[in-house]
């Protein structure tokens, strides 16, 4: 499995509009891309929540059944056209892909 998750910073403005209207445009765009392909697992993208520590926006949690899935969301149209949009509004971003390993069983 892998599990797949980016952050962004916004800008205070861009694209014509606040911080606060790009990020709920952002937030569907990415909700949108949510069963794009097959091999998603889990895709919750969540905004910043007053009240709780956070050094980003807005995150993408995803996991993926495997690598092939993670690069089929990557390549698909719908994901690709999201980009010029968050590329233009957003300040940061940072993304880890993670291999998580099935744990080893015991044959006894």
């Amino acid at each position: 499995m892998i599990k797949h998750i980016v952050m962004w910073t916004l800008k205070d403005e861009a694209e014509g509009a606040d911080k606060a209207t790009n990020l709920l445009k952002m937030q569907a765009l990415l909700e949108s891309c949510k069963d794009i392909v097959p091999g998603i697992l889990k895709f919750e993208v969540s905004l910043a929540q007053p009240g709780l520590e956070c050094t980003c926006d807005i995150v993408l949690y995803s996991e993926f059944d495997t690598a092939h899935a993670l690069d089929d969301y990557q390549h698909h149209p719908l994901h690709v056209a999201t980009k010029p949009f968050i590329g233009a509004v957003r300040a940061t971003r940072h993304c880890m892909d993670m291999l998580v390993e099935a744990p080893v069983t015991s044959s006894l």
